[in-house]
């Protein structure tokens, strides 16, 4: 099975910037998905089960803490890597998001270069 990277964001401009900076990882055999709210991004993590995803704290129907609470504790899907990104970087927000089961919390705006790498790391290549 090939790996599987969600990109998860409300707002269209950001899941294309996050899709151009992974876009290299599909030459590699990576599968890209997005989703554009909590429930769509929940539902594919149940279906699908990537191994990465790119998700964003404040969007419509569910949000980023609740889909990622709901996938590692509810569903149990604790092998999905979970990266939260956003633009609340206090403590108290870093705080629920290790609450919640997130693997990662990453702040807006985020370094290409970096997103690239952790998934690269993640996904072993």
């Amino acid at each position: 099975m090939k790996p599987t990277i969600l990109i998860v964001d409300d707002e269209a401009h950001l899941r294309m910037l996050i899709q151009q900076t992974l876009e290299e990882l599909e030459d590699e055999g990576v599968e890209l998905l997005t989703a554009s709210n909590g429930e769509e991004a929940l539902a594919t993590i149940e279906a699908v089960k990537p191994n990465l995803v790119f998700l964003d704290v404040m969007m419509p129907k569910l949000s980023g803490f609740d889909v990622c609470s709901r996938a590692k504790q509810t569903l149990g899907l604790k092998d999905v890597y979970i990266v939260l990104l956003t633009a609340k970087g206090q403590e108290f927000d870093r705080q629920r998001g290790q609450d919640v089961g997130a693997d990662l919390y990453m702040t807006k705006p985020f370094d290409p270069d970096a997103l690239l790498k952790k998934a690269r790391d993640v996904l072993g290549m």
